[in-house]
């Protein structure tokens, strides 16, 4: 029998966001180009084709182009080809993001790092990615390090649901914790072995026309400082709850395959309507465990809303369950068309795009931005993560301009797509100056709603 004690402050905060995207953004070209390389027309491969150029996606960062080696071999790269690009192209990605989480959380000694919890469902490996991150940061041999498998594009958050709790552990052992939370992923070289599966097997596969690459990384930290000349800095968002739901019999629904060449996208037409009838419950359950919110804060359009951006129907289907406006959750389309599904690494994407100035004026109706934030996400099993955030106002940043991806190692043996697009994580703040109202509606009245994914 459990014992029911009254809510208190969790003193969970985050101290610092880094987000690198590659250097590279596809359009919906990309695909098409090597389907007409590799493939012969077919109903199936036009159906995905079609969808492909509607998805609402206006660019999807990748480590390379269509003329990349690794997908242009006679078959489909090997999970073994997959993992050295992952290593290769995506880990310096980690480390990047790693870093700028350490730096605007003021860790300029990475001692203080005392755990790494991180994850990704795009590659495998013993010792996994992590183990390679944490040398290159220099961090100590004893940091505690947990990698999560398994859970897809829900990582993110489940990542930060582990390291609030190993945070909460050390609170009651009156220890610090400053934790790296870390999710890297690297999709997009799997675009063969989709495409392969659409000939072969004459399916409507959309994950393909999804799918981008990007790592992100936040600074969990729990209020108890190094020493009293070591401070706590404010944080960026404080973390006030979280839930966690499984919803019963659809594990065929929504996941992500083994394969001998790399891992294959299940995603079923049931999706979007598990995943809005799961929101309302899921919420509702998150604000009952909650202490008195601020006055102001009861339905869901009070709040604003970081929902992973797995599909622009997952998007719209939020938006008539919970009652919102897309404004609410105007950085998740952001980052959507701007970057595509990023998988676990999304999340702090969307919490890092939501603190811009140019988002706060596009807030629903001009009210600006709220304090309180909603932060959902969707994975395999199928699951939710929802968690309650208060974001500091005072942290509010300017629209970061232009900045350099990290070296790697395929960075500069990449061909043409036909057009010189090959931008990083925020080069196209200038294209865009319409509201975000007129921006969504534009391109889900296109074609979204009508077309037919199943």
């Amino acid at each position: 029998m459990s014992v029911q004690t009254e809510p208190r402050e969790l003193g969970l905060s985050i101290l610092g966001l880094g987000i690198q995207y590659p250097p590279h953004s596809l359009d919906a070209r990309a695909i098409e180009v090597l389907s007409k390389r590799y493939h012969p027309d077919s109903p199936a491969m036009q159906k995905v084709l079609a969808i492909n150029r509607y998805t609402g996606i206006e660019k999807r960062s990748s480590i390379g182009q269509p003329d990349h080696w690794v997908v242009n071999q006679p078959s489909p790269p090997t999970i073994s080809q997959l993992h050295e690009i992952f290593m290769s192209d995506g880990v310096p990605l980690a480390i990047s993001a790693s870093q700028k989480a350490m730096a605007e959380a003021h860790i300029d000694d990475v001692s203080q790092i005392t755990h790494m919890v991180s994850t990704t469902c795009t590659d495998s490996a013993n010792p996994g990615y992590d183990h390679f991150v944490a040398k290159s940061l220099g961090l100590s041999p004893s940091v505690e390090k947990v990698l999560l498998h398994g859970v897809g594009c829900s990582g993110g958050l489940a990542a930060l649901r582990t390291a609030a709790n190993i945070c909460l552990g050390h609170s009651m052992r009156g220890l610090p914790a400053r934790i790296l939370v870390l999710a890297l992923e690297v999709s997009t070289t799997m675009v063969r072995s989709e495409l392969e599966s659409i000939h072969q097997d004459q399916e409507t596969r959309i994950g393909v026309c999804l799918f981008s690459d990007c790592a992100s990384a936040v600074i969990l930290s729990n209020d108890i400082p190094f020493s009293a000349a070591e401070p706590i800095p404010p944080p960026v968002y404080s973390l006030l709850d979280w839930r966690h739901q499984t919803v019963p019999d659809t594990e065929q629904d929504l996941g992500f395959d083994t394969h001998p060449h790399g891992w294959k996208v299940v995603l079923t037409p049931r999706v979007p309507e598990v995943t809005k009838g799961v929101l309302v419950p899921t919420y509702n359950s998150l604000l009952s465990g909650t202490r008195t919110l601020p006055e102001g804060y009861d339905a869901p359009r009070d709040f604003d809303w970081a929902m992973h951006p797995g599909g622009a129907t997952i998007l719209t289907g939020a938006e008539k369950a919970l009652g919102i406006e897309p404004e609410h959750m105007r950085a998740s389309y952001d980052t959507y068309i701007n970057h595509g599904n990023s998988s676990s690494a999304t999340i702090f994407s969307v919490l890092d795009r939501l603190r811009q100035k140019d988002m706060d004026g596009v807030a629903p109706g001009g009210r600006g931005p709220k304090e309180m934030v909603v932060g959902c996400a969707f994975g395999p099993g199928i699951t939710v993560e929802m968690c309650l955030l208060k974001r500091n106002l005072n942290k509010t940043e300017g629209r970061k301009g232009m900045e350099t991806p990290p070296e790697t190692e395929s960075s500069s043996e990449d061909g043409e797509m036909g057009s010189d697009e090959g931008g990083t994580d925020s080069g196209e703040g200038e294209q865009r100056q319409e509201t975000g109202k007129d921006r969504e509606e534009a391109f889900i009245e296109k074609a979204l709603e009508s077309v037919e994914l199943d």
